[in-house]
């Protein structure tokens, strides 16, 4: 067992979206067929690993300040199994998330999972996933006759570890065979090269994040390039899966028009006719945070540009009796109309399912 994340030969695989740099298993997760190939995988690269009694439970992550321990857990894999198999809610995208992994390589400064995860930014994926399929299963039959959603990506971007687990391909095929079951997820990342030959039986709606290039550029670090979404997109669209797209989080910046113009000109000319023939859909979400959210995106990215300024927002009651911060009605107006005008006139047969 290696022990420090220094000790990790430099010659891993380039070609998967994320390679961890340390890896954690609970012993349990080697009972199952992916945690043992997983397991093969990480001494196969020579990638250092420990054991851990908990998945919830990772204490003695390396570095010596909370900065560096925050990176260093971005880059950390946490194989365990998912023992609650109850989903959240998750609307306004779907009925339920649906539990596959917790946590995300990307450094996207303004991510809610920046608070919601806390002090546990470190990447889990979960073994059991005959487990979690089951659970599902048991949610569509109790909604029967509805057809139920189940958000994929609600704590994770399982799209950046898909070459690792293989989880969402066999979410997808699980699906396909579901009459009242459908999948969702959103990512930011381009590898989809694995769910192409998948059969979805149009179950599965793959959406990308996309944005301005001011809000990509200086806000979303370790993200695949916006034209590599693009090109994935249009492979989506090819292989037949329903595509959407969500442009979150809507950032109120100098040039923010012509930022978010190019963006859905630049969409509508990259995309292939059958993405354009296609039931698009698009979400669209303005930027928020919360008082906490800005004291920690300010510690781990103390360089950002990330405008949080309390006194030019509105403050918006959320569940649970918990706000967040938004931008005041006029501004959020303008960005709805503007935005959806540019929608609507380069995809007139698309869907704006909420701005929110």
């Amino acid at each position: 067992m290696a022990s420090t994340v220094e000790e990790r030969p430099k010659a891993a695989l380039k070609s998967l979206s994320f390679v961890p740099e340390l890896v954690y298993f609970e012993p349990d997760a080697l009972n199952y067929p992916k945690g043992k190939r997983i397991y093969d995988w990480v001494q196969k690269e020579g990638i250092p690993f420990r054991m851990t009694s908990s998945h919830n439970r990772i204490t003695n992550l390396p570095g010596e300040t909370e900065l560096e321990k925050y990176r260093i857990a971005k880059r950390t894999l946490v194989v365990g199994i998912r023992k609650t198999l109850t989903f959240d809610t998750s609307k306004p995208s779907a009925e339920y998330a649906i539990p596959i992994a917790t946590g995300c390589m990307a450094h996207c400064h303004y991510c809610y999972l920046q608070t919601t995860l806390g002090a546990k930014p470190y990447i889990r994926i979960y073994v059991n996933i005959d487990d979690i399929i089951g659970a599902a299963k048991q949610y569509i039959d109790e909604r029967a006759p509805e057809i139920t959603r189940f958000e994929a990506a609600c704590t994770s971007d399982p799209i950046g570890l898909e070459p690792i687990t293989g989880s969402l391909r066999e979410l997808i095929e699980f699906m396909a065979e579901q009459p009242l079951g459908r999948l969702r997820f959103v990512t930011k990342f381009h590898h989809v090269d694995s769910l192409l030959d998948a059969k979805h039986n149009g179950h599965t709606r793959i959406r990308f994040s996309v944005n301005s290039k001011y809000v990509i550029k200086n806000f979303e670090p370790a993200t695949s390039r916006f034209e590599q979404r693009i090109e994935a997109a249009a492979k989506v669209a090819k292989a037949g899966y329903p595509l959407g797209f969500i442009i979150a989080p809507i950032i109120w910046h100098d040039g923010w028009e012509e930022g978010y113009a190019e963006l859905l000109a630049s969409l509508a000319e990259a995309l292939p006719e059958e993405a354009m023939q296609a039931d698009l859909t698009f979400e669209l979400i303005q930027h928020r945070f919360t008082k906490t959210a800005k004291n920690v995106i300010v510690r781990r990215y103390p360089r950002t540009k990330l405008e949080m300024d309390i006194e030019k927002r509105k403050y918006k009651w959320g569940r649970w009796g918990q706000g967040k911060y938004v931008y005041p009605t006029e501004q959020a107006d303008a960005l709805r109309l503007f935005i959806s005008e540019r929608i609507f006139e380069h995809f007139p047969q698309a869907k704006i399912e909420y701005f929110t």
